[in-house]
């Protein structure tokens, strides 16, 4: 199984890991398509006026520009670890062990703008980038990315999906046909859709994964898994859908 979970806009600065390697990070048919986004963003951030109305920065953001004109020189950090806001909170990957981040490591995939589906672990620096901008001297990124990731996915060739991301993502690399998946939304028992405890759910649960290090290899054995835990995970109307079950 692969978890894909969104990116966060909110990061942990520093690091201590070698500079950026489009190489060394997971799906590395991907490798073009990442260092044309990180040429375009070290580009854009040589001109901070056109960086700030691109990436629609406010003044207490502007250090993000510098963040991006480091890209291929800054420390870097586990991709897990750099992300922060309340997904990244609740899965809390910095305490778990060994063992379980080895799991992460394996089983998670997050999908970032600027350099596309990551391994939990993969080393990243820090950066500035939503899933909508448009950078000069590339194609939008859903353009960019899409067809290509979904490539990436296809050929990695999980034996089922579980698709976290937010519909913006899912836009920069829809999970191919030919790859059992299900996408995931948060609901109350009644089926009201949740934002706040939508991101804090999906990092529940991707934390009790990590934590029991879970075999898991397709929907039922997921939906086993869940029900011996009291975790309700429910067929949604929608074909591809499982709706995961809150009681906020």
């Amino acid at each position: 199984m692969k978890i894909l979970l969104p990116p966060s806009e909110t990061k942990r600065p520093g690091g201590s890991g070698t500079p950026f390697d489009a190489e060394s990070l997971a799906l590395p048919s991907l490798s073009a398509e990442r260092d044309a986004v990180v040429t375009a963003l070290v580009t854009l951030a040589a001109d901070p006026a056109a960086a700030r109305r691109v990436l629609k920065l406010s003044e207490r953001q502007l250090g993000d520009i510098d963040h991006n004109a480091s890209l291929r020189s800054a420390p870097t950090m586990a991709a897990a670890d750099r992300y922060t806001g309340v997904l990244y909170d609740a899965l809390d990957a910095a305490s778990l062990d060994a063992a379980s981040r080895r799991w992460l490591n394996r089983h998670v995939w997050i999908h970032s703008a600027p350099f596309g589906p990551l391994a939990a672990l993969d080393a990243i620096p820090m950066y500035r980038l939503a899933a909508g901008a448009s950078l000069p001297g590339i194609a939008p990124l859903r353009r960019h990315w899409a067809k290509a990731t979904s490539e990436a996915i296809a050929q990695a060739a999980p034996s089922f999906v579980l698709d976290l991301r937010s519909e913006a993502y899912v836009a920069l690399g829809p999970v191919p046909a030919s790859v059992t998946s299900a996408y995931v939304r948060v609901v109350t028992d009644e089926g009201r859709a949740l934002n706040h405890f939508n991101k804090k759910a999906k990092g529940e649960l991707v934390r009790a994964l990590a934590l029991e290090r879970a075999s898991v290899r397709s929907l039922s054995t997921l939906r086993d898994w869940a029900s011996a835990r009291s975790i309700t995970m429910r067929r949604g109307e929608q074909a591809g859908v499982l709706e995961l079950v809150t009681g906020a």
